[in-house]
């Protein structure tokens, strides 16, 4: 199956014969079947010509809109999947502040094992020392199991996401000034790439909770606020690490992109990934999230990060419907 993403300021997107067709203007051309086409996601000036919007809302494909930096502005998407008997029983166990405790705990204690798993692998063969990092991640992870509220389970988390990212910093190296995180906006070539892949892994898994007939706004770990999708921030946590960490992580280490192949925006003083940079994170990234493997405790077989979203919230369902967070197997690697 096909993932369609386009850069190219000024190309087009129409239907020729059995083909989706993006003309660029250049005058090269890629063509891609219909029957293969899963979603598109356009970055900058891209045209759809009428009958591509057609086709996409026919055949449930979606449109994802981002700016040429990176910053998203939302989704053509068919509402054939709407499930609203669904939908309310979510929105009631939303508000059910054990349910909403117990599922969140399953989703933070993964996300830091996540965490200790990324260090210690990207320690390996350097002169990095995570130790005392790690033991911090440890500590937190124990007090996530005794939280007794949500806001208690956050400063927890918050905890450990300042001791990773510290971990972080000092497998990274100099080069790129990385010194934790930052954001809105990023001010080095390392948050700029978390920002971006953090963007489009949740709208990534918005996509794919809309899909199975859930609310992308009614979360049960973040609160509720307008604009925001709570449950696609939810469903993320455990995989921040898991494939936008290591994307960056590894292309760095390859030297695929380095630390002069970014732009510094003059208004703002944020850092943004240049043109050939772009390219090189979204096809990384791509092939992270279509890549194999076997970290689902409850399937005997492997399969794709991105078809492990879809399981995933198929497990969240599962526990909505049968109102057990225990249901609920977030992903731990390995």
């Amino acid at each position: 199956m096909s993932y369609l993403y386009v850069m190219e300021h000024g190309a087009t997107i129409q239907i020729l014969g059995g083909y989706f067709v993006v003309k660029y203007k250049n005058g090269m051309e890629k063509r891609i079947p219909k029957e293969t086409l899963e979603a598109i996601s356009l970055f900058g000036n891209i045209s759809l010509s009428i009958n591509v919007i057609e086709e996409c809302l026919r055949r449930g494909i979606p449109v994802n809109y981002y700016s040429k930096r990176g910053a998203y502005y939302g989704r053509l998407e068919s509402t054939r999947h709407v499930n609203i008997f669904r939908q309310k029983k979510q929105l009631v166990l939303s508000d059910d502040d054990k349910f909403s405790l117990e599922l969140s705990k399953r989703m933070i204690q993964a996300k830091i094992h996540n965490q200790k798993v990324i260090l210690r692998r990207y320690t390996k063969n350097t002169s990095s020392n995570t130790s005392d990092c790690i033991k911090s991640l440890n500590i937190a992870e124990s007090k996530v199991k005794d939280a007794k509220s949500t806001d208690k389970l956050m400063g927890y988390e918050g905890y450990a996401s300042k001791s990773y990212f510290k971990g972080l910093e000092q497998i990274v190296g100099e080069e790129f000034h990385f010194h934790g995180r930052n954001r809105m906006p990023p001010k080095d070539p390392v948050n700029s790439m978390l920002s971006l892949g953090y963007t489009i892994l949740m709208y990534e898994i918005y996509g794919q909770i809309e899909s199975r007939g859930l609310h992308p706004y009614a979360g049960f770990l973040h609160k509720d606020r307008e604009r925001h999708p709570t449950l696609a921030s939810d469903l993320m946590e455990e995989w921040r690490a898991v494939i936008i960490d290591a994307t960056v992580l590894n292309l760095i280490r390859s030297e695929e992109i380095k630390a002069d192949m970014f732009e510094t925006l003059e208004e703002t003083g944020g850092v943004i990934l240049n043109k050939q940079a772009m390219k090189v994170f979204i096809m990384s990234l791509e092939k992270k999230l279509m890549t194999e493997m076997n970290y689902l405790k409850y399937i005997d077989y492997r399969c794709s990060f991105r078809r492990a979203f879809w399981l995933q919230i198929g497990q969240l369902i599962k526990a909505i419907e049968a109102e057990n967070p225990e249901i609920y197997e977030p992903i731990r690697i390995r």
